[in-house]
């Protein structure tokens, strides 16, 4: 009977009364080259495709079948590598700069895909396994008890700070891990979920965290009415609608607002209007109750012939003189002409603001 091979590691099983006399030579190679590869063997693997199939050979050393596979690549791209369609468990040390994937073969030696592959990243040294279809490797999940670790961790899978806490010696506070050494943040840090230890008060001036929804708060109380040189309010204020077209006053009392008068009605280019009464200057005749009271005096001769005069004039030296008349009353003039006027430039320049209220 001629001999088989195993389907797992492709072993040489001599058949019955087969290879008399030589059955050593390939009960050693079993031994001492495939088996001793499967438990202890380790291979370098070139890749130089972008998807490779392990060499995989009945009776004979092959890449397949050796228990640590370290794989280096010429192809400066991730890449896939394919095992044979078997059970059987593998530490993938991948040397390149690239991911590296490995699956399982449909057949022996194809580049397709029987199954879900695992990605080892670059760098990476990992445990996986095969039940013939698909690839599974080991994870945090999968770990029970202390994990002792000899130097320095590259690389680590998923877990929670609560699970790393016993593990650490260098943390501070309770709770979630907060290292001696202050963090540098990135991003957008914001206050953890449920966390109201540092929402602050207003007026405390210590050194506590505080948000920026607290810094707001502490410098615009709700209801605080700010002016902004904006159409629209900022985020955390609400516009106010009641005051439209108004100045502003500066007050030393209580604040409040008042006038009938629009800004712009105001503050507009105006002509002013001027009315005129009465304003022709005409001629006048005095009355004599108008003109000053006066006299006139007047002088007379005679040639031995007296003079006699009636109106109370007197006679002295030939002198006479008038009664008085005139009484200095008032008088008016009318006043003629025309008034023009001219424009007063009031168009002062400005810049709107808004007022709104912290909500």
């Amino acid at each position: 009977m001629a001999s088989t091979y195993s389907p797992s590691l492709r072993i040489e099983l001599i058949g019955a009364g087969e290879q008399a006399g030589t059955w050593n030579t390939t009960t050693n190679s079993n031994l001492g080259t495939l088996i001793e590869s499967a438990i202890a063997g380790y291979v370098a693997v070139s890749v130089t495709s972008a998807n490779q199939a392990f060499t995989a050979l009945d009776g004979a050393a092959d890449q397949a079948r050796n228990a640590v596979i370290a794989l280096t690549t010429t192809t400066v791209a991730a890449f896939a590598v394919y095992a044979p369609p078997q059970e059987k468990t593998y530490i993938i040390y991948n040397t390149t700069a690239f991911t590296a994937t490995i699956f399982n073969s449909t057949v022996l030696g194809n580049t397709t895909a029987a199954g879900l592959g695992i990605a080892v990243v670059a760098g990476a040294k990992v445990i996986v396994f095969s039940d013939g279809t698909n690839f599974y490797s080991t994870s945090a999940s999968d770990l029970t008890g202390a994990v002792t670790s000899v130097g320095s961790v590259t690389s680590l899978g998923s877990f929670t700070s609560a699970q790393l806490l016993g593990a650490l010696t260098d943390e501070t506070g309770t709770g979630a891990n907060v290292f001696a050494a202050s963090p540098t943040f990135t991003g957008t840090p914001s206050l953890p979920t449920g966390t109201t230890a540092v929402t602050q008060s207003f007026g405390n001036s210590s050194t506590s965290l505080a948000t920026t929804a607290f810094v707001q708060a502490a410098f615009f109380p709700s209801g605080t009415a700010v002016l902004f040189a904006q159409t629209a309010a900022p985020t955390g204020f609400t516009k106010s609608l009641t005051h439209n077209n108004k100045a502003l006053r500066v007050v030393t009392g209580t604040a409040s607002s008042g006038g009938t008068t629009a800004f712009t009605t105001v503050f507009t280019n105006q002509t002013p209007t001027i009315t005129t009464s009465g304003l022709s200057a005409g001629a006048t005749t005095l009355t004599t109750a108008q003109i000053p009271s006066h006299t006139h005096t007047f002088s007379a001769t005679g040639s031995g012939t007296s003079f006699a005069f009636s109106g109370g004039c007197s006679q002295g030296n030939n002198t006479f003189t008038t009664d008085a008349t005139g009484g200095g009353g008032s008088h008016t003039h009318t006043i003629s002409g025309t008034a023009t006027s001219t424009a007063i430039t009031l168009d002062v320049q400005y810049v709107d603001i808004i007022i709104a209220t912290k909500d």
